[in-house]
């Protein structure tokens, strides 16, 4: 009596797992490498699942508490767990469109209790809470949810208008604030530069006049001592009367086309040195 035995062998990809039946049933799972399987005992492989990292792409829309209709896009980033494959194998006929339902249900029931500007701070919570979601229910179905990534919140294209305009608003707010202050202090440091120079002007005159006070006080004495019988009086209408005649003569050199009239004659030159003469004397006077 011979027995003869008939084995038909296949060869399971890296990162893949085969499921194998037996007349229907199954078996065992065939991990990566060279299995032999007799189909004259109704040994077969049923199929195969990639154990790699799958990513999935959900869209979903919802509406935020403050009635504002946002898109969010979530990337989840699953696996078949090896040693439940058998679970992921007969369990689930569409695993992509199972997980889409579910982030559907967690994302429409937080986001509705969130505002927009809140939702896009907390984006993070949203996305752990579908991953908590997500790992309870497809566990028992021999998947393993890896990352949840919450890649863009895109609200309705007139909200976003409307952030803008809020936006640009607001800086050009903060722009006119700064604008403002800056032409203060331009105007402050202006008025300043204007009362420093004033103050300097009035103590150069004033140390002008007091030049001149001492430089004709100093002449009149000395031709006072130099001419005999002279007074001091007569010594500073000599004086004011030359002043008087130079300064003539300058406006004549300098006025070029415009025409100077100026009061002339012995009793307009007798009020001038007078006026002279008491400023001589005021200045004089606060001195001591």
């Amino acid at each position: 009596m011979v027995s003869a035995f008939f084995l038909l062998c296949g060869c399971v990809d890296q990162a893949s797992v085969a499921v194998v039946e037996k007349w229907g049933r199954f078996l065992r799972l065939a991990e990566p490498g060279l299995h032999f399987f007799n189909p004259f005992a109704g040994e077969c492989v049923a199929g195969t699942l990639s154990t790699r990292v799958q990513s999935l792409d959900v869209r979903v829309e919802t509406k935020t508490k403050d009635n504002v209709f946002v898109q969010l896009i979530c990337t989840i980033q699953y696996r078949v767990v090896k040693e439940h494959a058998d679970d992921a194998f007969y369990e689930l006929q569409n695993p992509q469109q199972q997980i889409q339902a579910y982030v559907f249900d967690v994302v429409r029931a937080i986001v509705p209790r969130m505002n927009l500007d809140d939702l896009f701070e907390q984006k993070n919570d949203v996305a752990k809470a579908v991953l908590e979601e997500l790992e309870k229910v497809m566990g028992d179905y021999g998947y393993s949810i890896e990352h949840i990534l919450m890649v863009d919140i895109i609200p309705d294209a007139a909200v976003r208008r409307a952030m803008n305009e809020i936006n640009a608003a607001q800086r050009l707010q903060l722009a006119s604030v700064y604008k403002g202050e800056a032409e203060k202090i331009l105007l402050v440091k202006k008025a300043e530069a204007e009362a420093e120079a004033k103050h300097l002007s009035g103590v150069g005159i004033a140390r002008q006049r007091q030049a001149i006070t001492d430089g004709l006080r100093e002449n009149i004495l000395n031709f006072s001592h130099s001419v005999s019988g002279t007074t001091a009086k007569e010594v500073m209408d000599l004086i004011m009367v030359t002043q008087y005649f130079d300064t003539i003569k300058e406006l004549g050199d300098g006025s070029k086309n415009t025409t100077v009239f100026i009061p002339h004659g012995p009793g307009h030159v007798k009020d001038i040195s007078e006026q002279i003469r008491n400023g001589m004397m005021e200045a004089s006077c606060s001195n001591v």
